[in-house]
């Protein structure tokens, strides 16, 4: 099929507007389908995971197509839930343009703002669907104006008045219109229905259209308006070209973005490309830039849902499923290898909200590595990680409904139950005064003896300052070759922790004396001695808890300022501004990280969804001591317990 001939879209809106049922309408309108399915009875062809079944609503992309009086149309449809907004960042980046779905009596939502957002920033041409207008309650004139105030004064339901109030934006998309606008100072209705589809190209003017998925109204007009007044990949602007050049037609030389990859239960992992130029033929090389190597793969797809429908060959404006491939990964960019281009990476947003992770048994533990890294190739938002202080695996996601899908796909795919908690704050000690110990070791037990004498002074460091190790020795009071145990030994203390069980920072420790034994001293006896001096004088030199604080960014609308700053304080957080960043406010402050563990969930229920925030490490400061005082003692009592 020829590019002109093509059309890609994706479905986007707030959760339960309805973008499945509307995806099964068109593809029964259009005959790929025998018959409808519904979210209720599990059985769309975009929703076909039992997790998406099992919670009635998508957590994946799902790829369709279908065919339209001669017309290709390849669908992506949407979750409209917060915690999976990695899918509509991949799937934004596959398409051509949007359908932006609303509910007709529920209106403009928080997450209708937020994708509209995103398709400003990438300037795809969009339509406004309402659907759900068989539903009792629903005002057309109200839900227009909505639309205009919330989204854009240019988005109009298309008849001959509407397009008159647009003559000017309608006017600057055609250079010929714009020209004879200025001269006559208005256009004719021939005029501007000509202009039209550049406008709407152009992302100038959004047309809204009425229906209702369940029932197949309105989606016929849906289909002329697809076909008629949105882009093929031919006509395609913004492609995020960093390096190169692209030209969008078939004859060009290959490129492709690798926007999402998918595991399949019998074919293993799916890539899934969207070709901008040139063609891609079945058991042949492409040339992946990224990873600068070649690689060969067999078969082509397009997918069906869950069906992969074989293809000898796809080209530009095609979305295929290419499997098994070894080195390509999400984001990557296929090329000619003659004519390199690069496309700019898809940014996803880092996980927010972090869980410990804990496998229920041996066979669990060996297991959960493998499975995990499956899961964050799938999913980018998704982390894992093994946090160095505390031993403790931790994964991250964007929110708690996020990280319970992950579990739940851990122990249903690759058979691995594990138990979640909130994460261990990695606590780190220091001093806060000076003081001078000594630190010996003797030992005999027949035949040779062990012994190491060592004496230390420490002071605390600025913050951040960590470990200063200062050899003061004169006069062979210790032999220079037993120096550097003695250190060994205090790094090693300092590792272990002295209070609480947390590494000791921030501290000069100067070796200024001791004494030997000709035959009984060695390298391990001093070792033993320098851990013993370093503990005695930790525990005679003030020793506090340092917590880690994070420097977090939260944006919300102005409305939620004194909410959202009254909850920062009660989690102990100092505010360091604010500031306008377009229609919301940039809050900054410094946050203690045990007070952020559930922050994610806890914005959203703040903000009705509206607020999201950055988080970056910051630095250490000192614990309060009520806050202190139950970890250390804790330790305390667990520390001698293991040592009766």
């Amino acid at each position: 099929m020829d590019a002109k001939n093509k059309r890609s879209v994706i479905l986007l809106g707030h959760a339960q507007s309805g973008k499945t049922s509307l995806a099964e309408s068109l593809l029964f309108r259009c005959k790929a389908i025998s018959r409808k399915g519904s979210t209720a009875e599990g059985n769309t062809v975009s929703d076909y995971n039992w997790d998406e079944i099992e919670r009635k609503s998508s957590i994946n992309d799902g790829i369709m197509f279908c065919d339209y009086q001669g017309i290709r149309i390849q669908i992506v449809d949407t979750p409209g839930f917060a915690d999976f907004y990695a899918e509509v960042l991949s799937g934004v980046r596959a398409v051509d343009n949007a359908i932006v779905v609303i509910d007709g009596v529920s209106g403009v939502e928080v997450g209708t703002e937020k994708v509209w957002e995103l398709l400003e920033e990438t300037g795809i041409p969009r339509i406004v669907f309402v659907n759900k207008i068989d539903k009792e309650g629903l005002d057309r004139d109200k839900v227009v104006e909505d639309i205009r105030n919330s989204l854009s004064p240019n988005a109009v339901i298309l008849n001959s008045s509407a397009l008159e109030e647009l003559m000017e934006p309608i006017a600057e998309s055609d250079d010929i219109l714009l020209e004879k606008y200025l001269v006559a100072g208005k256009l004719t209705l021939e005029e501007l229905n000509s202009g039209l589809h550049k406008a709407v190209a152009n992302a100038k003017v959004f047309p809204i259209l009425f229906g209702a998925a369940l029932t197949d109204s309105g989606i016929d007009e849906l289909l002329k308006t697809i076909k008629d007044d949105l882009v093929s990949p031919e006509e395609r602007s913004n492609l995020f070209v960093l390096e190169g050049e692209v030209k969008n037609s078939e004859v060009a030389p290959l490129s492709g973005l690798v926007f999402k990859s998918i595991f399949d239960p019998y074919v293993g992992q799916l890539s899934l490309v969207r070709i901008f130029s040139g063609k891609l033929t079945s058991n042949t090389t492409f040339y992946n830039v990224t990873q600068k190597n070649n690689e060969r793969f067999g078969q082509l797809y397009f997918l069906q849902g869950k069906e992969q429908c074989l293809m000898e060959a796809a080209a530009c404006g095609d979305i295929v499923a290419i499997p098994k491939l070894k080195a390509t990964q999400t984001s990557d960019t296929l090329a000619d290898q003659a004519h390199p281009v690069v496309f700019k990476p898809i940014v996803f947003p880092e996980g927010m909200m972090s869980a410990s992770v804990k496998p229920r048994t041996r066979q669990d533990e060996e297991k959960i590595s493998q499975a995990l890294a499956k899961l964050v190739a799938e999913d980018p938002t998704f982390r894992e990680k093994v946090d160095p202080q505390t031993k403790e695996m931790i994964i991250s996601g964007l929110g708690d409904l996020h990280l319970h899908v992950m579990i739940g796909r851990l122990k249903k795919r690759f058979n691995v139950e594990v138990d979640l908690s909130k994460p261990k704050v990695p606590f780190k000690e220091t001093i806060t005064k000076s003081a001078k110990v000594q630190g010996k070791f003797k030992r005999q037990s027949g035949g040779r003896g062990q012994y190491g004498d060592v004496w230390l002074e420490l002071h605390p460091l600025e913050h951040g300052k960590g470990f200063e190790f200062v050899d003061k020795i004169v006069g062979g009071a210790i032999p220079r070759n037993f120096i550097p145990s003695a250190e060994k030994g205090v790094v090693k203390a300092m590792s272990e922790g002295v209070i609480a069980g947390y590494p000791v920072v921030d501290m000069q420790v100067i070796l200024f004396d001791g004494s030997y034994h000709d035959v009984d001293s060695s390298d391990m006896a001093f070792q033993i001695a320098g851990s013993m001096a370093l503990r005695k004088a930790v525990q005679s030199a003030g020793p506090v808890l340092l917590e880690p604080v994070m420097e977090i960014e939260v944006f919300i609308p102005e409305d939620y300022l004194g909410v959202v700053s009254g909850d920062l304080n009660s989690r102990r957080g100092r505010t360091l501004g604010m500031e306008a960043k377009g229609k919301l406010q940039a809050l900054k402050a410094n946050v203690p990280l045990s007070e952020m563990f559930t922050y994610a969930s806890d914005l959203r229920s703040l903000t009705q969804g509206k607020g999201n925030f950055t988080m970056k490490f910051s630095h250490y400061e000192q614990l309060p001591a009520k806050m202190a005082q139950p970890v250390i003692a804790h330790y305390q009592e667990h520390h001698k317990a293991e040592e009766e």
